[in-house]
């Protein structure tokens, strides 16, 4: 991490030449500019700077699409304004010369913050938490594929027949991700020296698939790490000649999943979910609102139609909206004991806008809380084939039906973001729907 006068005097010092001034889209990919260093210390610091507000109003191919309030061609896609936020000021080690900071959202005409940015939809829900005298904790298990192939390359054969980085189960080997282990071992010192705090790497189930863990923290500073670790975890990859994807369900085999660990703390930093060995009352309210809360709010768990892939019975992806300790077949998994008691939940996956999720779980944790919901027994055996469970929606379909006319929904994050992202979805499954797929072709072209 680095202070504006750290900065300051490595821009003097020939140091750093270039600085990045990043914001969240809707599909949690950093967007922004590249600044000269001296001009950004001079003017983008103490004035800010722009972009376009369409930002927050396209779809993954940037494409410019209808439905959005607050961006169109009617309103003539102008600017908003990229506040910086200091304290997220860091180096950039994988790239020379270079430090980069977040910025927040905020209307030219005084209008104030923009409230369908992703950071701020967090902050919100973060302010509404500190009213009950409680800080949100989170850390993300984020896993991806690594394939030998460059991302140029992956493109040009249509994302067919990659080549792994491992080409058998590598889950806890230490053979198969000593075969990774340069690309891994970038991953860990290059974001530990952006600031970040890494902890560990392990192999996962799929072929090639791998984690890198990073230790938890507030839940803004967890978002904002994941968004950077993400964006220049492919970064780096591709200076190795790789790809990497977090993609949710890439393939037949096990998904990418990205389980958030989630907890609450007093203003003295004493854990609040935790009595003894066991929940506390208010640890039972959390959960029983994130039970409570989980489908209606899927779409921000579950952002894309290829998440939903993931949810499949035995796959380690969740179906059953219930808790556990220590269960993994459950949507919401109780782990560890006294000040480490958390809730893990298992319901994102690698594609998912960590803002969102988060604000998903403040949202639902509140939710317990003010309404001081009864928890439920935990489940002891398998929740896969528990058939009185509440279920995950299979499909973005679904998920947006659950999402828009929820009450709950727009109590906790407002119309205009119930919404913005509403129509989000809808552009999403307009674009599916229009799509002729490779199944399609394989089961029709010759014989039907």
């Amino acid at each position: 991490m680095l202070t504006v006068e750290e900065l300051t005097a490595a821009v003097d010092a020939g140091e750093i030449d270039t600085v990045v001034l990043a914001i969240a889209d809707m599909q949690g990919r950093l967007q922004g500019k590249r600044f000269h260093a001296p001009f950004f210390l001079s003017e983008v610091l103490p004035h800010g700077s722009e972009g376009c507000n369409y930002l927050l109003a396209v779809d993954v191919d940037m494409n410019t699409v209808d439905g959005y309030a607050m961006s169109s061609w009617e309103r003539g896609y102008g600017d908003f304004a990229m506040v910086p936020d200091p304290l997220t000021l860091r180096r950039v080690p994988w790239q020379p010369g270079t430090a980069m900071l977040l910025a927040d959202l905020a209307w030219l005409n005084g209008e104030g913050e923009v409230l369908a940015s992703p950071r701020q939809i967090l902050k919100r829900q973060l302010a509404q938490l500190a009213g009950h005298g409680l800080t949100a904790y989170a850390g993300a298990e984020l896993e991806f594929i690594v394939y030998r192939d460059s991302y140029e390359e992956a493109w040009r054969r249509g994302y067919r027949d990659l080549n792994p980085a491992n080409l058998y189960n590598v889950d806890y080997s230490l053979l198969g991700t000593a075969r990774v282990e340069p690309l891994l071992r970038r991953l860990r010192t290059e974001m530990a020296g952006a600031g970040l705090v890494p902890e560990s790497a392990k192999g996962e189930c799929n072929l090639g698939q791998h984690e890198v863990t990073f230790r938890f923290a507030d839940a803004l500073t967890c978002a904002d790490h994941h968004v950077i670790y993400k964006n220049g975890a492919k970064e780096i990859a591709a200076q190795e000649g790789m790809a990497i994807t977090f993609m949710a369900k890439p393939n037949p085999r096990e998904g990418n999943s990205c389980h958030i660990h989630f907890s609450l703390r007093t203003p003295d930093g004493e854990p609040a979910m935790a009595a003894g060995d066991g929940l506390s009352r208010l640890g039972e309210q959390v959960l029983a609102g994130l039970l409570a809360t989980t489908r209606d709010f899927s779409l921000l768990y579950a952002p894309n139609i290829n998440s939903y892939k993931r949810y499949q019975p035995g796959s380690f992806a969740p179906t059953a909206v219930r808790w556990g300790r220590d269960n993994r077949t459950c949507a919401l998994r109780l782990v560890g004991h006294g000040p480490s008691l958390r809730v893990e939940h298992r319901a994102p996956g690698g594609d998912v806008n960590p803002y969102l999720a988060i604000a998903a779980l403040v949202a639902g944790a509140r939710y317990g809380i003010e309404q001081q919901l009864e928890l439920e027994p935990a489940v002891t055996g398998n929740a896969y084939q528990d058939a009185s469970a509440p279920r995950l929606p299979t499909t973005l379909r679904d998920a947006l039906a659950l999402w828009e006319p929820s009450p709950v929904a727009a109590a906790a994050f407002g119309d205009e973001v119930v919404a913005h992202y509403a129509n989000n979805a809808r552009v999403e499954l307009a674009a599916f729907d229009a799509a002729v797929t490779d199944w399609e072709l394989m089961r029709g072209f010759e014989r039907l």
